[in-house]
């Protein structure tokens, strides 16, 4: 049954928590949204798809930003009551370090339980999602830029299309007019008409280029102010749309299920299994270092405290970071460097803890003895 002070604890804390992972899913919304239009200008996918991508990318994104919300929640919610004297008046009142400790890690395995979800399951899923409906939409000719019952320039080619219908998926078409001019060397320009009774969408075997096969039309090469131009009639004529350009930041570990890189010896796959497996700790470490770091005094600077904790954060994540790279180069063949980097800062934290939550620490002078 949880106490008044519980209650209390879990509510103040929970509810900064929370604002601070709105404040940083909107951040990182805004970097992914930058991101998604680049690929989006370069070809990479069509902009119909483009929000569905944003979402499973800033969904993705959770992995990352849970550690650090937790984090930074924690020490604000506690740092506000540090300020204006309320954990000050509980210690006089009687409270000891559990009373601070128990409602933490209450919240704290809830939060560790949701990162465990985010970094092993639902951020890998959201990526292979986001990689399929990428896919599928180039695939289809709207993808390219066509669109049903209006004339349209030619991705890539130059000169317009006009296709009278398209299929739902956007791979099959109607009857299909194309007209493109290409220049000569050794004579005026040539105008290239294509008429077709249908059409189809299709891609190479690697998924890169992108062409339409037209059907049972005709096609007519016109040299502008001449009048010895050329008719063809055909069963098949097919021309080539823009190619999709790749994104060069796509890693294939990063879309692979926790248990395809579990079964896997390849050093990038090990590396992408470390970096999943170690958000969980990393982020119940950061909530034990938040509580030795957040107690200051109405005095201290409001944000001093918040500024050291970045910092060490911004340590801590980059030493991990460095750890993922050895690992994906081969130069480690275990993650035991990063749970030695691990239990290294839970002591660290733990020793804080016992230095500033101890009796000593936490005794309240009676009145008129000097403390």
């Amino acid at each position: 049954m949880l106490s008044i002070l519980d209650r209390y604890f879990l509510r103040e804390l929970a509810q900064t928590v929370a604002a601070t992972v709105v404040v940083l899913l909107v951040v990182v919304a805004g970097s992914a949204f930058a991101k998604v239009l680049q690929q989006v200008a370069n070809g990479s996918f069509p902009p119909s798809v483009m929000f569905q991508v944003l979402g499973l990318r800033t969904l993705d994104g959770l992995t990352n930003m849970m550690p650090l919300a937790s984090f930074v929640g924690v020490l604000l919610g506690l740092g506000r009551m540090y300020r204006e004297s309320e954990m000050h008046v509980l210690s006089s009142s009687g409270m000891g370090p559990r009373g601070l400790l128990r409602p933490v890690l209450m919240l704290g395995a809830v939060l560790v339980a949701i990162t465990t979800l985010v970094s092993l399951w639902l951020g890998p899923w959201a990526v292979r999602t986001s990689d399929a409906l990428v896919a599928e939409a180039n695939r289809s000719v709207i993808a390219a830029g066509l669109d049903a019952g209006r004339f349209t320039e030619l991705p890539g080619k130059g000169g317009i299309i006009f296709v009278d219908s398209l299929s739902r998926d956007g791979s099959k078409l109607g009857r299909t007019f194309v007209a493109t001019q290409s220049d000569s060397k050794d004579g005026p320009p040539h105008l290239k008409v294509v008429s077709a009774a249908s059409g189809e969408l299709y891609q190479e075997s690697n998924g890169d280029g992108r062409f339409i096969a037209f059907k049972d039309g005709w096609q007519y090469d016109i040299p502008l102010g001449l009048n010895n131009w050329r008719q063809m009639q055909y069963q098949r004529n097919d021309t080539s749309l823009s190619s999709v350009q790749a994104n060069e930041d796509d890693d294939p570990a990063h879309s692979k299920s926790s248990w395809a890189l579990a079964r896997s010896d390849d050093p990038d796959d090990r590396a992408e299994l470390a970096w999943r497996a170690n958000a969980p700790p990393l982020t119940f470490v950061l909530l034990l270092l938040a509580l030795p770091l957040s107690r200051q005094s109405p005095r201290e600077p409001k944000y001093g405290r918040l500024l050291l904790a970045v910092l060490t954060f911004y340590l801590y994540y980059t030493l991990l970071a460095l750890g993922r790279a050895q690992i994906g180069k081969g130069h480690w063949h275990s993650e035991a460097p990063l749970w030695a980097l691990h239990a290294l800062v839970l002591v660290l934290a733990l020793w804080m803890l016992w230095k500033q939550y101890s009796p000593r620490k936490l005794r309240v002078p009676s009145p008129g003895v000097p403390a």
